[in-house]
């Protein structure tokens, strides 16, 4: 096993013990000569996997005293009625950019865009297999962590010729652009879930042996569906809060 193999992976197994409450909040991890003995590995290899934790946010380092472990820092998701609103869209208030700003977080994205068929997708679009889907990739930060994968896909006959199809989307993102084109956006329906990461999710992700929560958000216009947005968080990183009026 390499190096870095090595340390990554007395990292998950601490990780594991501080998400299951082996070590509660305050805690203060064994010494280092301590995990030195347990793991049989180099005071470096301790030394890099508590960094990881502490880059994770879940351990925090007082110098000359030990590691102890952090309060959970997660990004909530809020009501999706207000984060999805055209009065934040107006203010450039993109839905993860605003909340984890909003919750002192500094939040970043990178993107990709690519184009695919349809396949699986077609029926819900109401397109052919054959036809193609933009495909927008989003890989979601929070202080540099990410903490939120999310592939929006739209009919290509929609996005063609539109900036849709660039990286950069402009103010308001991409509803804002269908909003423009002159879809009414009325509604959005959210199927929820929670399951174990794949491979490239756990990379991504930068993931330990935890679940992912996955949200899948259907935009309509009318009755027709014209974009699917399939959101990956992290279940330690992440946290979905939703309220509503009592009748």
């Amino acid at each position: 096993m390499n190096a870095t193999a090595r340390y990554r992976e007395i990292a998950d197994v601490l990780r594991n013990e501080i998400n299951s409450e082996v070590w509660g909040v305050g805690d203060k991890l064994p010494a280092e000569p301590e995990l030195i003995a347990r793991f049989s590995a180099s005071r470096t290899t301790i030394r890099q996997a508590l960094a990881e934790l502490r880059d994770a946010g879940l351990v925090h380092m007082r110098h000359g005293v030990g590691v102890f472990v952090s309060p959970p820092r997660v990004v909530k998701r809020l009501d999706s009625r207000d984060r999805l609103s055209r009065a934040r869209r107006q203010r450039n208030e993109g839905a993860f950019l605003a909340e984890a700003a909003n919750q002192g977080f500094t939040p970043s994205s990178s993107v990709r865009v690519w184009f695919e068929p349809a396949q699986d997708l077609a029926k819900l679009f109401g397109i052919g297999e054959a036809d193609e889907l933009t495909v927008r990739d989003r890989v979601m930060r929070a202080d540099g962590h990410p903490v939120m994968l999310a592939v929006s896909r739209l009919p290509r006959e929609i996005t063609r010729g539109t900036v849709l199809e660039e990286v950069d989307t402009g103010p308001g993102g991409t509803l804002a652009r269908l909003e423009e084109l002159g879809f009414d956006l009325a509604s959005h329906e959210e199927i929820v879930g929670a399951r174990m990461p794949d491979a490239n999710e756990k990379q991504l992700l930068d993931l330990g042996s935890g679940p992912v929560l996955t949200v899948q958000r259907r935009t309509y216009s009318g009755d027709r569906v014209i974009e699917v947005n399939d959101m990956v968080m992290s279940g330690a990183g992440y946290e979905l809060r939703y309220a509503w009026d009592a009748d």
